[in-house]
């Protein structure tokens, strides 16, 4: 079965989204045209939410907006489209990305563990990269061609590990898109950092965060939507597919399919059988369930009813001095890598 390799991405932020684009290029298109998702989001192609969204982007973040603009550059498509592309959770309210997420406290031991569920047409037309802006922690990332890395999962220099989950809320705002939040959450070096990004800044939709980070006992999970940001702490263990769960979430309008209710209710049953200690086996077990009723955790049916597969599933395991992360295909370990937490003020590779 094929590795995974790691494509080393650095420079200003219009080199790095430059090469993103350049490495997303030789699939792009083909992508595209094959997306149902794509053709309802270019039909908003001058909408003033649109604009509203370009503008609180710029605002917070013009970095990642010069990323953005390097990826359009580099995949030789319009820059609005790159950013139309990287709104689909603000433009259709029901987005083909799915996922489920574990996080589990066990003694000294913190884990993350997540299924990475997407377009089935991109099984093995994804990337892992080491992305390394100047200034900042840097962070290696699963990468979907065409969006900002980070929206999956991922883990920094400064010991921070971030999973995301698709949530589907039904009225969006203008707001910071939240691709670009999590993509600004791998530039932060806290959980506290962090936390406050995801609060403190107008969210124009929503994602679920599951947080971690070298040197801090926490792991938290976060359901940052237009309404609210809600944070809770993982004791001792925790699972999360794609719809609102946490107390308090009722007053705001989602979809929840199917297959997330299913998963979610697979994996509240399955994480309290689990054997203490917990081992990275037993989570990766629980990734790769087929359940013998309803929709599976592990996803490959081709009529899946959300139009999407598990393209990856991946380990972090937070040590005292960095993060374990191993990133598999089905059962087959094709990645496997330590990142050192990195002294100092910007990590050094």
């Amino acid at each position: 079965m094929q590795e995974w390799s790691l494509f080393r991405v650095t420079g200003r932020p219009d080199d790095i989204g430059y090469r993103l684009g350049e490495l997303a290029r030789p699939v792009m298109a083909a992508y595209m045209a094959q997306s149902a998702a794509w053709q309802w989001i270019s039909q908003w192609r001058g909408h003033p939410l649109v604009e509203g969204l370009r503008r609180a982007a710029e605002t917070h973040f013009p970095s990642l907006i010069a990323e953005l603009d390097g990826m359009a550059a580099g995949l030789e498509w319009p820059v609005e489209d790159v950013f139309l592309w990287n709104c689909r959770g603000e433009l259709i309210h029901n987005a083909p990305d799915g996922c489920t997420t574990l996080a589990a406290v066990s003694g000294n031991a913190r884990f993350i563990a997540h299924n990475e569920d997407g377009d089935p047409y991109l099984r093995e037309r994804c990337f892992l990269v080491d992305v390394q802006p100047a200034g900042k922690p840097g962070f290696i990332s699963f990468y979907y061609p065409g969006s900002l890395p980070g929206r999956t999962f991922a883990a920094n220099r400064a010991g921070l590990v971030q999973a995301i989950n698709n949530l589907r809320i039904r009225v969006p705002a203008v707001g910071v898109p939240r691709m670009i939040l999590a993509r600004a959450v791998l530039d932060t070096r806290s959980l506290d950092e962090a936390v406050a990004l995801l609060r403190e800044l107008p969210r124009a939709s929503g994602f679920h965060h599951t947080l971690g980070c070298v040197g801090d006992a926490r792991l938290l999970s976060i359901e940052a939507t237009v309404q609210r940001c809600s944070v809770a702490a993982v004791t001792p263990r925790f699972g999360h597919a794609n719809h609102l769960i946490h107390n308090g979430c009722d007053s705001e309008a989602q979809i929840v399919t199917d297959s997330s209710r299913d998963r979610q209710a697979r994996v509240d049953a399955l994480l309290p059988s689990l054997r203490t200690p917990v081992s990275d086996d037993a989570l990766l077990r629980v990734l790769l369930d087929q359940a013998p009723a309803g929709l599976p955790i592990f996803r490959d049916d081709p009529l899946d009813p959300d139009d999407e597969n598990t393209l990856a599933s991946a380990l972090f395991r937070i040590e005292a001095d960095g993060v374990a992360m191993q990133v598999y295909r089905q059962s087959h370990c094709a990645f496997d890598t330590f990142i050192p937490k990195a002294a100092g003020p910007q990590a050094a590779f």
